[in-house]
């Protein structure tokens, strides 16, 4: 008999911790981010595809298809290639294409680029239904941001 309301009394204060912890956690703020109504906020350590950079001075990219980017690349995911133009030091940029299915995110080539007009994306919502949706043309990418 004494095992009885010793088994009793041990099953209700488990009971009543059980409660203590479910009422304690029902009160307190919610941390999770309802993700498809609410964005989360990227950290500025994220790692996205890269992105050729607009600078504000010249309105476009400082890619000066030097490709140290493509050589370095241990995934071989880059392609650059550009052209010499009359008048003009220099190259002018003109296949600049990520294919990011390949890409390992290692970093080698936003650390190589001697005009620092690689870097890394913020877009973290990337999706598609073929190897070909993840082709991304950077020079295009450039020409559409304002």
């Amino acid at each position: 008999m004494k095992s009885y309301f010793s088994e009793l009394f041990t099953g209700g204060w488990s009971l009543i911790v059980g409660l203590k912890i479910t009422l304690k956690a029902l009160f307190t703020p919610i941390v999770t981010v309802q993700y498809p109504r609410e964005k989360s906020v990227i950290t500025p350590n994220y790692r996205g595809h890269i992105d050729l950079v607009k600078f504000e001075d010249t309105g476009t990219h400082k890619c000066i298809t030097c490709g140290s980017c493509m050589r370095d690349c241990p995934s071989d995911c880059i392609v650059v290639d550009g052209e010499k133009r009359e008048g003009v030091k220099g190259k002018f940029c003109t296949v600049f294409t990520l294919d990011f299915a390949k890409c390992s995110l290692c970093g080698a080539c936003v650390e190589v680029c001697p005009t620092k007009t690689l870097d890394y994306s913020d877009e973290y919502e990337l999706a598609g239904f073929a190897r070909g949706d993840f082709q991304y043309d950077l020079l295009k990418r450039v020409e559409e941001r304002e």
